[in-house]
């Protein structure tokens, strides 16, 4: 995880890859390997591990689960409109409202005190990590952006090493608890989706880092989790299983038609291959994608400027 430093002046993250040939930019950015280092790292720390094991939980980290809990009860405040059409629901509209309002005072809550001045800066990413409020949809770039806003949290001090499991099977599963919620709730339309080619409508990280939780397990294999039995006995144990379970209950029809990315993946032999494979294709189908990457945002804490050698 990246190492704090307190020699800089925090900024409004904004937009630095308006056109394809900016691609480069990014991908030479000290923001893209601190970003690609905070994933493997998490992915690294969580190897072989349950849901359920045991793990520190640092005052950070419960700051953040009820950040996540508010965002939680405001959906349940702000219940969907009746309108003609079945997607995109516009209440989705006045929960983020309300966030975009709150955000900066969230953070702040999580900061240390002698780190509240990064709170604006840190605030764009919980915001951009939620959906767009314009077309009423969710993405991979979504996701990245929380992320994002995690990796901000351990550059300013507020997360730690010894964090790491809290980080994915607290933080980020509660985040992704919230965001299925919104997606059900306010029947968020797939950003970007590839449709069946797209391993997932809506996230991906989940599947790297539940992938690494199976590597040298020793009886569940890849090919199981397509096995419906499996799932519902391991998916508290095991975030793959639980983003089967999730479009399992979503969609309707073999799973090999509606999934067939993650039909073609239970075939592969080893979850250590899967794993591997799912960071290769995470790169070139997200972090290498203009659609996605044109909306991510540089400051100070993920910047634009190019990696140290």
């Amino acid at each position: 995880m990246a190492v704090t430093k307190h020699d800089f002046t925090f900024m409004v993250p904004k937009k630095e890859i308006s056109m394809v040939p900016d691609m480069g930019k990014w991908k030479r950015s000290q923001a893209y390997a601190d970003y690609i280092g905070f994933i493997l790292t998490l992915n690294e720390g969580v190897k072989g591990k349950k849901l359920t094991c045991e793990y520190k939980v640092s005052e950070t980290v419960e700051k953040l689960v009820d950040l996540l809990g508010t965002l939680d009860r405001w959906i349940n405040e702000t219940p969907p409109v009746d309108q003609p059409s079945r997607f995109g629901n516009k209440a989705y509209r006045t929960w983020f409202a309300k966030l975009d309002q709150e955000a900066e005072a969230l953070v702040s809550v999580v900061l240390p005190a002698d780190k509240r001045a990064a709170a604006p800066e840190i605030a764009v990413y919980l915001k951009e990590s939620v959906g767009n409020s314009t077309r009423i949809d969710y993405g991979t770039g979504h996701e990245a952006a929380f992320a994002a806003f995690l990796c901000c949290l351990c550059k300013v001090g507020a997360l730690r090493v010894d964090d790491q499991l809290a980080i994915v099977f607290k933080v980020f599963n509660r985040y992704l608890e919230v965001m299925r919620k919104l997606q059900k709730t306010y029947r968020m339309e797939p950003a970007g989706s590839q449709g069946v080619w797209g391993l997932d409508d809506f996230q991906f990280l989940p599947f790297i880092w539940g992938s690494s939780q199976f590597i040298d397990h020793p009886t569940l294999e890849p090919r199981h989790f397509v096995d419906e039995r499996v799932v519902n006995e391991h998916h508290q144990d095991y975030m793959f299983l639980d983003c089967i379970k999730f479009i399992n209950e979503m969609k309707t029809g073999p799973f090999a038609e509606h999934s067939n990315q993650l039909w073609n993946i239970s075939a592969v032999p080893s979850w250590s291959k899967v794993n591997q494979g799912l960071i290769r294709m995470y790169k070139a189908e997200c972090l290498e994608k203009f659609p996605v990457i044109q909306h991510f945002k540089f400051g100070s804490l993920l910047s634009i400027q190019p990696a140290k050698p």
